[in-house]
């Protein structure tokens, strides 16, 4: 699904020497490293404040924390998402309230956010799916409107570019109150492990958010709030800022992929290709075809009997998770997510891929027996 060695190849020399640099300094910990990741990703951002730390789940963890979100507070997230973004709103107490996703696009369905408000809510987190910013314009007149949060969920889609009606221009996790992303290998600006960040416009908010990250603490040993204990190692900042200066070209290169799938695979009647909004950029973390008159699940194992490998984001959703289940979301509750749990599939789609690997997925897939 994604060739990490080859990308790491081509950049070997660069990271090979950021490491031995953090090795011989031996400043693993809180390193000058990650000031400067921090200050290269801010200018990339045009965020005022970023705040690494260790992962993405505890980006959204600490988001909520540094908002004083309490328990029974109302937290409104689309219900076709990975599980970390309702894991997080369950472990501070708060209730995860899901909504229905648009049938195109996968993000949440602004046109039903209106109805999830009530008043213990207190704030709306959208996950830009698969590479495309979900509907900011919409999320924030709504989120303005009943004086909400809003947190944005960017793991899958940072350096993606969304355009106001008015003109205006701004990257994924910046629009929000408060953005947040994981540099987990596998996405757009992936580390050598775990780490996340934590995006903010406010100078107020962004010295909380430093101050729960490291333990509640400003000054060393005097704890001000409560807080946790997460940090981007050294070494992940080292790396990510190599690979920071190559990220519009990753980008780059997976719409090239995109494309090629595009062409290919548009004319086939039992697959409906990846649908591209007018007011955002895709970086196409994900290629996330819609199977149509066929069984999913054939077409994967198709593909895997021709050493293909695909995957399904996601099988089963969150309502209907035994973890999450509630009376309130019984089987049938969200039509939309359940239809796409058992139609979606996401092809192989990286930096790396070669116009031949991408001819052989297509001819595979196009030799797929219809009546099998």
């Amino acid at each position: 699904m994604v060739d990490l060695h080859s990308q790491y190849l081509t950049i070997k020399s660069e990271i090979d020497a950021a490491i031995q640099e953090v090795l011989d300094s031996t400043a693993f910990i809180q390193g000058p490293q990650v000031t400067q990741f921090s200050a290269a990703l801010s200018l990339y951002l045009k965020s005022k404040h970023v705040i690494p730390c260790a992962n993405g789940t505890d980006a959204l963890q600490i988001a909520m924390m540094a908002l004083n979100c309490k328990p029974g507070d109302e937290v409104i997230l689309p219900v076709h998402t990975y599980v970390a973004t309702a894991e997080v709103i369950a472990l501070l107490g708060l209730l995860p309230v899901f909504a229905e996703v648009d049938a195109n696009t996968f993000n949440i369905d602004v046109n039903q956010l209106e109805q999830k408000i009530t008043e213990r809510t207190v704030a709306i987190v959208p996950v830009h799916l698969y590479g495309q910013c979900a509907d900011m314009e919409s999320i924030l007149k709504i989120a303005q409107k009943h004086r909400l949060y809003v947190i944005e969920d960017a793991a899958q889609a940072l350096g993606a570019v969304y355009t106001f009606s008015d003109g205006r221009m701004m990257k994924a996790g910046t629009m929000g109150t408060i953005g947040c992303t994981s540099f987990f290998p596998s996405k757009n600006l992936g580390c050598f492990g775990d780490g996340g960040a934590i995006f903010t416009q406010d100078e107020a908010l962004a010295a909380k958010i430093k101050m729960i990250a490291n333990h509640g603490q400003k000054i060393k040993y005097h704890h001000a709030i409560i807080g946790v204990n997460s940090r981007l190692d050294t070494l992940q900042a080292a790396i990510l800022n190599v690979k920071l200066k190559y990220l519009d070209g990753y980008s780059q290169r997976r719409n090239e992929a995109a494309l090629f799938y595009d062409r290919e695979l548009a004319s086939l009647p039992f697959l409906e290709i990846p649908f591209r909004l007018p007011y955002s950029t895709h970086e196409f973390h994900q290629y996330t075809v819609k199977t149509k008159g066929i069984d999913r699940n054939q077409l994967k194992q198709h593909l895997e009997s021709k050493g293909i490998p695909s995957m399904i984001y996601y099988p089963v959703p969150l309502h209907l998770q035994e973890a999450y289940r509630r009376p309130a979301y019984p089987a049938g509750t969200f039509k939309i997510t359940e239809q796409l749990s058992e139609t979606v599939l996401s092809l192989p789609i990286h930096t790396e891929m070669k116009p031949e690997q991408l001819s052989y997925i297509c001819d595979v897939i196009k030799a797929f027996p219809i009546h099998a």
